[in-house]
């Protein structure tokens, strides 16, 4: 195991009385009961602090982290040696299962966005289960697609379109998937920098801090400390579907 999984966790073997609702389109939400627990008998449960660097692009380790709790963002070192923002992760999803399938070294690094909980699977017992359980495999698959469909969909979605028009569909996504709804709206409270919007947004951070501020002076969102507050989902959908 890296050592980048030791430093910052505290580990425990026993499960809580009562885990978090994950959402169905995640791997653990969508696993039937029996399935998921076999799964989430594996490992050890761990739990990281925030900022901590559970996977390195590059490192030759193979372990998975099942999340439990909390949000991670994946990462990647552009030619330019800037840290591009490739997606977040949320409790219920499945990271390192690339390195893990193929043996080969990461591909991205993974961080957490404050404290997270998970079960750290080795990469024999993971692949071992997968043989022995065809639901899980097939779920896992299924997981590996959709994010490599996610992949080509955004950049298929940015083709042609302006800043503003990347930001709100950027923003959209994110307030649906790992937002805490809240009236018309929902609020995006772990931190996103504008230097990462940029890198999801594929725009200079200038030209998208000029969006973000546009879409401030239209009430669509709010931003405060650390957090984006979309103030009407509607109204940001409407902004992700104009033409340029």
């Amino acid at each position: 195991m890296s050592g980048t999984t030791a430093r910052g966790s505290a580990r425990d073997g026993q499960r809580p009385g009562r885990e978090p609702d994950w959402p169905p389109t995640s791997l653990l939400g969508g696993l039937a009961p029996p399935v998921r627990d076999r799964l989430l008998a594996l490992g050890t449960r761990v739990r990281y602090t925030a900022d901590h660097v559970l996977m390195r692009e590059a490192e030759q380790t193979g372990f998975v982290l099942v999340l439990l709790d909390g949000l991670v963002k994946v990462t990647g070192r552009t030619h330019d040696g800037r840290d591009a923002l490739l997606a977040v992760r949320r409790g219920g999803d499945l990271v390192g299962e690339f390195a893990a399938v193929d043996g080969r070294p990461r591909s991205a690094t993974v961080t957490t966005c404050g404290t997270v909980t998970a079960r750290l699977v080795t990469r024999g017992d993971f692949l071992a289960r997968l043989r022995d359980e065809p639901a899980l495999a097939h779920a896992v698959n299924t997981a590996v697609v959709t994010k490599l469909r996610t992949a080509t969909g955004h950049r298929v979605d940015f083709t042609g379109c302006d800043t503003t028009t990347r930001l709100a569909r950027v923003l959209h996504q994110i307030a649906l998937s790992h937002g805490r709804p809240t009236g018309a709206g929902a609020v995006i409270d772990w931190p996103l920098t504008q230097p990462e919007l940029a890198t999801l947004c594929g725009a200079a951070e200038p030209t998208v801090h000029k969006a973000l501020r546009r879409l401030r002076e239209a009430g669509v969102v709010t931003t405060g400390y650390r957090s984006i507050k979309v103030e009407d989902l509607a109204l940001l959908r409407h902004w992700a579907d104009e033409a340029p």
